[in-house]
């Protein structure tokens, strides 16, 4: 019988400026512990999928969270039959998910949630533009009903989308991703820019 690997998917926007004090920190700590996968630093915050064995998947979010110093973590969990990855990657960045605008900060400026419970109620709205804030090749590969398409190729191309749309800046706006940390980031870029109504699932 296989063992059951776990896979932990992870973000958190918080401002930090020893990134590279935490990265050291998180390679010792990783070290001689069943964790592959990859985690992206920056000065913005955490991102990263890893997998391995719960209890060393549990303790690295748990010295995450000792030195980022907090107490949440955007954390989605789940299982697998064998290990995804090779070996642990751990990398300084620029962004934790590129967007190329440094000034936006979702830690203090981000959309309004949505429930999973409210979607529908949501989608079904014609006053509420709906947009898939994923690539191209995710949006292929399903989508929601009725939800318009950026054509984007990386998230990167998301704000020339934004700024060639004729979209009013009063228009609610309801926006959905894979993890979410798209959606922050795309959130706090829109209200950084002028926009009024806007909302997350």
């Amino acid at each position: 019988m296989k063992k059951t690997t776990y896979i932990y998917t992870f973000y958190r926007f918080k401002y930090l400026k020893n990134i590279k004090t935490v990265k050291r920190e998180l390679d010792i700590f990783s070290s001689n512990r069943i964790i592959y996968g990859t985690v992206l630093i920056a000065n913005e915050g955490i991102n990263g999928t890893i997998s391995g064995t719960k209890i060393d998947l549990d303790n690295f979010i748990w010295r995450i969270k000792q030195l980022f110093k907090i107490r949440k973590l955007s954390l989605k969990i789940s299982k697998n039959q064998f290990i995804p990855f090779y070996r642990l990657k751990i990398r300084l960045k620029k962004e934790i998910v590129t967007i190329g605008d440094k000034s936006i900060h979702p830690e203090r400026l981000s959309g309004k949630y949505i429930t999973p419970n409210n979607w529908d109620k949501i989608i079904n709205n014609k006053r509420y533009l709906v947009i898939d804030t994923r690539n191209n090749y995710e949006i292929n590969i399903g989508t929601f009903k009725n939800s318009t398409n950026p054509n984007t190729n990386t998230f990167r191309e998301f704000p020339k989308y934004i700024k060639n749309s004729k979209i009013k800046k009063d228009q609610p706006i309801a926006m959905f991703c894979t993890g979410g940390i798209r959606c922050e980031k795309a959130s706090s870029y829109l209200l950084k820019n002028g926009f009024k109504n806007i909302y997350q699932l």
